[in-house]
């Protein structure tokens, strides 16, 4: 076992205190965004001996397992982190694996510079993703079925002067209308009056019970963070989500997606891809959307862990990763899952002994990596998140 350090990313859309309050930090006055836990070269974790968590397994990799080897080679393939959103973060997706080699190998063929911020594709890697609510948390997630959403957009009173925008969404079969609405809200222009029509009528029905009022309060609260942004009517086309506390979701391949507010565990595959559809101000590459953004319709699926006596996985089925919870009742002692894979272990609360070779103290806010094959039991309370390859 060794213990980890994570690294914070300050981005602009964190909150100022959540994070800081799990892992038992000051409050710096930042928005502290994410903490990283994994071995991503833009956010290194430090082992306790000073060394990267990279240059550890670079160094002994059968700590991997053989499993996640032979598909990913001597790497960790997942990235666990802390997120807590203050304010919405950018309309996106993430390609397939095969979206990414292809369009890795395209725009390093163009000679860009992994740097450049007209890049979309950052490394040739999918980039799968589940959250974890630790608090309510809330989202944009899928595109909703297009006769609801235009029934929304009429039960505001604005269908008529909105008429060049949304028709397509009752005249055209699903998944082509709505890529033709979505990017054409991209690309408004002349009328881009037409943002302001949709939020002076969302806030005209602030108070409407059911989807409306929901439809109304998602485009009055993205048009505070971003006033007049084409991309509040591209998210306007997306279900809103709400998770309470141990709920998640998971988005393969092509799912759009924002988050809104709160904070939870997210996992995901170890990649920086990520295509924008708006809300933004970075690039927004629309040939890179159309190539990988699934247009069809569909709910969000909230998944609820699955285990009995303390011990849970959240059902995703994706081969970078997969996340355990560990909750032990009346402080049992439980095994820790999946001993045929390196696994990165964060306490959100409570406090645990973890025992193999070793004892190690683990309480609210600290985090170890537990190689292959070692067995470890755990005692305690509180909630720990056990992130491993899916391998």
């Amino acid at each position: 076992m060794r213990r980890l350090n994570g690294h914070v990313q300050h981005f602009p859309w964190g909150s100022a205190e959540a994070i800081p309050a799990i892992l038992a930090r000051n409050v710096d006055g930042q928005p502290w965004a994410e903490y990283w836990l994994g071995t991503h070269p833009n956010g290194p974790t430090l082992t306790d001996e000073g060394t990267t968590l990279d240059e550890y397994v670079q160094a002994h990799p059968e700590t991997l397992g053989e499993a996640s080897r032979s598909e990913f080679g001597n790497r960790l393939p997942f990235l666990l982190k802390l997120l807590s959103a203050g304010s919405p973060l950018s309309l996106q997706a993430h390609p397939s694996r095969d979206q990414a080699e292809a369009g890795y190998a395209r725009e390093s063929l163009l000679g860009l510079d992994p740097t450049d911020p007209t890049r979309s594709f950052k490394d040739d890697w999918p980039k799968p993703e589940a959250i974890v609510a630790l608090t309510p948390f809330e989202g944009l997630l899928g595109f909703r079925d297009p006769l609801i959403t235009a029934g929304l957009f009429e039960g505001l009173g604005i269908a008529d002067e909105l008429s060049s925008v949304i028709g397509p969404l009752r005249d055209r079969r699903a998944a082509p209308a709505l890529q033709e609405v979505f990017l054409d809200v991209l690309s408004l222009a002349e009328r881009r009056h037409l943002v302001d029509v949709v939020v002076s009528a969302a806030v005209n029905n602030l108070e409407a019970q059911g989807a409306l009022g929901e439809f109304a309060r998602t485009a009055v609260e993205l048009d505070e963070h971003f006033p007049g942004d084409p991309g509040i009517l591209a998210a306007l086309l997306l279900n809103r989500f709400a998770l309470e506390p141990g709920e998640a979701v998971a988005l393969g391949a092509g799912i759009m997606h924002a988050y809104l507010r709160g904070t939870g565990v997210e996992v995901m595959a170890n990649s920086d891809n990520v295509m924008r559809g708006g809300l933004t101000k970075k690039h927004i590459d629309v040939d890179g959307l159309l190539q990988v953004v699934n247009f069809e319709p569909g709910e969000p699926q909230v998944l609820l862990p699955e285990g009995v006596d303390g011990v849970y996985v959240y059902p995703t089925s994706f081969a970078e990763f997969e996340l355990w919870l560990i909750a032990p009742v009346d402080c049992k002692t439980l095994e820790l899952p999946r001993t045929d894979s390196g696994r990165v272990v964060l306490a959100t609360e409570g406090e645990f002994v973890l025992e193999a070779e070793e004892s190690l103290a683990l309480t609210q806010g600290q985090a170890v990596f537990v190689a292959a094959d070692e067995h470890v039991a755990v005692k305690g309370h509180g909630q720990l998140f056990v992130a491993v390859s899916g391998a």
